[in-house]
Order: structure tokens, then sequence, then C-alpha cells
């Protein structure tokens, strides 16, 4: 067994990585969509991986796969309307992203043998592509598609980003990167991603060691 990860320098996905190579070897894939905030996932990422050292995981790989001719004048491309920090969930919604990156990496497994893709989801994902039943769903639409034998695994689907934090107490979390509208490589503070990551730590009881443009306490936010 081997898995292509889907990692994107976050504390789900980062804590993930070491999670999962504590049971086969795991190759994490960034998928590059043109995002405003990607090049501080990379770097992010590149520097967790360093201090990490998690035994197991290979290299990250970044592929490509823009979605400016999709997405257009999108906040997320333009930085314009960003959520902000008592915005909701659901506020974060990019369309068909699940399916995007789940589609260039099928396509990476199939060419490389990898049979199974893992993604962090956490319980309170709210989005159609991120469900059971899609997950499933996908996974034998690409194996017919690819002719190669595919699982997509989602190992946080039904915890918080609070257990995530716990889980991963001991990891350089600090090097991790969840911000939506980043200030160079911190996060801003400000945004709904910023939100959701000091509550983790907040009512994980661990002390957050993120470095925010605008340092807030966490307030409460519409479900």
């Amino acid at each position: 067994m081997r898995f292509a990860a889907l990692a994107s320098g976050g504390l789900d996905s980062s804590v993930m990585l070491r999670d999962l190579a504590l049971r086969a070897p795991v190759h994490p894939v960034y998928v590059r969509t043109g995002l405003l905030w990607e090049n501080a996932e990379i770097y992010w990422l590149g520097r967790f991986l360093a201090e990490a050292d998690i035994r197991g995981c290979e290299p990250p790989t970044v592929l490509e796969l823009p979605v400016g001719d999709l997405y257009g004048a999108h906040w997320s491309l333009t930085g314009e309307g960003v959520p902000g920090f008592n915005t909701s969930l659901d506020s974060n919604y990019l369309p068909g992203r699940n399916l995007l990156l789940l589609s260039k990496v099928a396509v990476f497994c199939a060419l490389r043998g990898i049979p199974a893709i893992a993604m962090a989801p956490l319980s309170d994902n709210p989005f159609p592509d991120g469900t059971p039943a899609f997950f499933e769903g996908f996974a034998r639409v690409a194996a017919d598609a690819l002719d190669h034998g595919l699982t997509i695994e989602v190992p946080f689907r039904q915890i918080a980003k609070s257990e995530v934090v716990r889980r991963g107490r001991d990891l350089p979390l600090g090097s991790t990167f969840s911000c939506i509208q980043p200030s160079g490589l911190d996060h801003c503070g400000d945004c709904t991603k910023c939100a959701e990551r000091q509550q983790g730590f907040a009512t994980a009881r661990v002390a957050d060691p993120t470095r925010y443009r605008k340092a807030a306490a966490p307030r409460s936010r519409s479900a």
C-alpha cells in the first residue's frame, strides 16, 4: 500500500501526513491552481516537512491545474471580498474544488501505480464534494476510467479541528499554514480560515504558535 496525499501545508493535511506515514509510504501532492495563497502554502509545506522529518514521507510533488478560466473574478483569485473572521464555513466554498484536485491526482496515481489517495476534510465540512458519498462515487468512476484500482481515504472526516491539533501537538504546527488572505508568508488573523485555526487551538487547549498579522482572541462565528 502507498498513499498519494493531497497536502496543502495546512494543519489538517500536515498532521494527516504523519498519521499516514505510520501505516505506509506516503507521497505528498500539492495541486497549484492559481489561488492567491498558494505561494505561502507551498513554502510552509516544504518547511513543515523539513522540520517534521517524517519517516516514510517522500518529498512533495507540485502539479499544475489553473482555474482562472473557470473562476474568473472569484475572491480566491482577486483577493476582493475574502470571507472575514466571523463569516460561516460555507463562505469558503470553491466550486468543484475536490472534484478538480482528485481528478488530477487520480491520473497521477494511475501512472505511478499508487492505489490510494488521502485527503483531510473534517467533520464540519459543509460542501457537496466533501461527503462520503462523493468520495466513494468518485473512486468508482476514476477506477473505471483509468482501469486502475483506486480508493480514497478521508481519515479525519469524523473529527473536528481541535482533535487534529491534539493529535499533532508533538509536530511543528507553527510551520503549517491556514489562511486565505496572507500577508506575505504570515497569517492575516482576520479571515475565516484564521478564525477556524485560532478556535481549533483554543478548543484543544493547546498554545497557538502561529504568527498572525492581526492578533485577535477567538470569537464565535455563524455555523
